[in-house]
């Protein structure tokens, strides 16, 4: 075992078997439908996953992740490795080749450029970049000759697949975005709707939060690919309808995240137009308890740390009481079926950082939940069946995108609550504007102006350590970042800052796997209430040949395959 501890791909990226046997543009018109529509084409500019999805069509990596969660190279010759001298023996650097001949879609050539300014587009203070800890511990990237760049390291870093590895940490042009640096970043519309990019298809046009069209890139590095020529790319509407035209009116070839009963999919199915795609990974639907006040009054600092603690949220025993009140089988059964694992960790895999430390939340406890509201004092003094915190009734504002899945679960949820004392209003909102990142919007999910929000995140690859990062203390999304940011629910805990650091230079896999456990086991005592393990479920046509689903990347990752059956 080296000391990157890695699964790595070959040194060049696997062509399709039927590669020789198509051309570009051959099997014509490719119709995708994401139900939660995009509404910018930056990933850098929202931590959405409809947003880093749909804009891994046009945007690419050095290297991604496969269906098998393997490293594999796309826009580098190789992955680098201290055995073959890519990574330094100390573990500070890192030295990618760029593969030869590689062209943005506007027909010049990528270079180390577009990665240092790539990088430096994402970590200036005024950006608000919602991808940052991808790039922690950086301290330099410096082209090596015309297609070589190096990473540097401020520690050693057993882990360096961080930077420009996975959908979530694409090149950007530096040509197309110079000026469009810190906190005029979000005001480069035409850059962030139709990004000039590497990948397989181009944008000919972006109506957010609705649809984008694209077509081939005349300039892709496979002359032979992609199969299809054009692409529709569908935003809205909600899951059932997505599948249904999919599996049953054949409207759409793909419709991805179809959080729906899983009897009626399994219906669906049975019509034999679609196959139902599953694949584990690591995405959670999780609760997130707001750290911070969500109280209206208190204007533009809610949910800030200028607006202070939440009254009574960042009382651990409050969250375990409201984690043991919930009965996580029943709602895999109702509504996720093979599609969800009970859960009580945000980070379930790979094994080796899968905590068992939490397991007792897998068996619902609305008597011990009660009871150990009562042993710390948290009585209901008035009869109203609400209790108080302080003399503060304990209700809180439970908002989610609007989803027939997740509203099932708000219900369930709500009436477990109430049976420990706490009062539940539901909120839902129209996914394309929670997921949205608009700093102007009161609704996004990143703002956060409710107590409580549900919703799935996940990462890309197979080690935790930039995801993990995600909790820091300066990762909270405040008015200063464009109100971006990965920290939800505003955790902070000196601590579990340490223990990033920690992780960032321990390289030892066992012990990384410690650290990872340990920052889980923090982060679910009790700031936020793992629910689900979810596979991806996604659609495809029957017709639909050469997709290899992942969950450990974007599930586009190899679109350049696809191609219709003949």
């Amino acid at each position: 075992m080296t000391r990157t501890s890695l699964l790595l791909g070959a040194t060049a990226l696997v062509l399709a078997p039927a590669a020789a046997l198509a051309e570009r543009g051959s099997s014509g018109h490719l119709n995708i439908i994401y139900w939660q529509a995009p509404s910018t084409l930056n990933p850098y500019l929202s931590g959405g996953t409809k947003e880093i999805e749909s804009s891994s069509l046009i945007l690419e990596s050095l290297a991604r992740f496969n269906q098998d969660g393997t490293i594999v190279p796309w826009l580098a010759e190789s992955v680098p490795t201290v055995e073959n001298g890519g990574v330094s023996e100390d573990l500070t650097s890192i030295t990618w080749t760029i593969a030869e001949g590689i062209t943005w879609s506007d027909g010049s050539a990528l270079t180390p450029a577009d990665f240092i300014f790539t990088w430096e587009y994402c970590t200036h203070p005024e950006g608000g970049c919602a991808q940052s800890s991808y790039f922690d511990g950086v301290t330099a990237i410096e082209a090596v000759d015309d297609r070589t760049l190096r990473i540097s390291f401020a520690d050693a870093t057993p882990f360096p697949y961080t930077a420009f590895v996975g959908s979530e940490s694409p090149v950007i042009q530096a040509a197309q975005f110079a000026e469009c640096l810190g906190a005029r970043a979000p005001e480069c519309t035409d850059a962030n709707f139709g990004p000039i990019g590497t990948g397989p298809f181009v944008v000919d046009e972006f109506r957010p939060n609705d649809v984008i069209e694209l077509s081939a890139n005349p300039n892709f590095r496979f002359p032979d690919r992609p199969y299809f020529g054009t692409v529709t790319f569908k935003g809205g509407g909600d899951a059932t309808a997505a599948a249904r035209s999919v599996c049953e009116t054949g409207e759409f070839d793909y419709a991805w995240n179809l959080q729906m009963d899983p009897s009626i999919l399994a219906g669906m199915e049975a019509q034999g137009r679609c196959v139902v795609e599953v694949a584990f990974g690591t995405s959670v639907e999780r609760i997130h308890l707001n750290q911070t006040n969500p109280d209206p009054a208190l204007g533009d600092t809610r949910s800030t740390a200028e607006g202070g603690a939440h009254p009574f949220l960042t009382d651990p025993v409050i969250g375990q009481a409201m984690s043991m009140a919930i009965d996580r089988a029943l709602i895999v059964e109702i509504g996720y079926g093979a599609g969800g694992q009970p859960t009580c960790n945000v980070l379930p895999a790979p094994a080796l950082y899968a905590s068992t430390a939490n397991d007792g939340c897998l068996v619902q406890d609305i008597a011990g939940a009660n009871a150990l509201l009562d042993a710390a004092g948290h009585m209901d003094t008035d009869g109203d069946g609400i209790r108080e915190y302080n003399g503060i009734p304990m209700r809180v504002l439970y908002q989610t995108s609007t989803n027939a899945v997740r509203q099932d679960t708000q219900a369930l949820i709500k009436q477990w609550w109430a049976e420990i004392g706490i009062d539940t209003e539901l909120r839902n909102i129209d996914a394309s504007v929670f997921f949205g990142g608009d700093p102007a919007s009161p609704d996004t999910f990143q703002k956060f102006y409710a107590d409580v929000e549900m919703y799935t995140n996940n990462f890309a690859g197979v080690d935790p350590q930039a995801y993990m990062a995600d909790w820091a203390c300066d990762s909270w999304p405040r008015p200063q970042t464009q109100w971006q940011g990965t920290n939800i629910q505003r955790f902070c805990d000196p601590a579990y800052d340490a223990l990033i650091a920690e992780m960032a230079t321990t390289a030892d896999l066992e012990e990384r796997g410690r650290l990872a456990r340990e920052m889980n086991d923090m982060l679910v005592r009790y700031s936020i209430i793992p629910l689900v393990h979810r596979g991806g479920v996604s659609a495809r046509a029957a017709t639909l040949e050469g997709h290899l689903m992942s969950d450990w990347d974007s599930e586009l990752w190899n679109i350049m395959d696809w191609r219709r059956a003949e």
